[in-house]
């Protein structure tokens, strides 16, 4: 698998990754993280957008089957950590918005490891209900850290917010 910066060309495929992920998250019992809009399609433009943060893995076969952003230095979600704390204080990048089509396996390891290549540490949250990515992030040398809040427009929003923040250190 390679990864690259998306481009506009593949919102579509990017499109159908996060609705085919939308779906199921609801099957598997996380209805709420996601729901049946996020992420938006102006966030899926900007993101293939040349100024985006967005990223596609590829197959061997040229095909995206997976996507994320990624996005290096401080992220406002991740300043105030709940119920534990951060590994540790050093520069990081944050995955978001990371998703595959459901058949290939090793995307969160693919992009992990490419993140790892431009920042010592990786940062990375998902909602309580989530159950396979917190298996997936425990499988993939991310330590549960607390519990942070998402924020909309600045501004935190309410009790749904919450999510389980992971630390990978890639080196020291």
């Amino acid at each position: 698998m390679i990864i690259r910066k998306t481009v506009p060309s593949d919102f579509s495929r990017v499109s159908a990754i996060y609705a085919d992920a939308r779906r199921r998250m609801r099957e598997s019992g996380n209805p709420t993280q996601w729901g049946f809009v996020w992420p938006p399609e102006d966030m899926i433009r900007e993101d293939c957008s040349p100024e985006g943060h967005g990223y596609a893995v590829v197959d061997d076969a040229g095909r995206i089957c997976g996507v994320f952003a990624f996005y290096i230095g401080e992220d406002e979600t991740y300043r105030v950590i709940e119920n534990g704390a951060w590994l540790n204080d050093e520069p990081y990048g944050a995955i978001h918005r990371i998703a595959s089509d459901g058949v290939t396996r090793g995307i969160l390891r693919a992009a992990a490891a490419w993140c790892a290549q431009f920042v010592p540490n990786i940062r990375i949250d998902t909602h309580a209900d989530n159950a396979a990515m917190q298996a997936a992030l425990a499988a993939n040398g991310f330590s549960r850290c607390g519990i942070i809040h998402v924020f909309a427009g600045g501004v935190r929003t309410d009790i749904s917010s919450a999510r389980v923040a992971f630390q990978k250190v890639c080196r020291k």
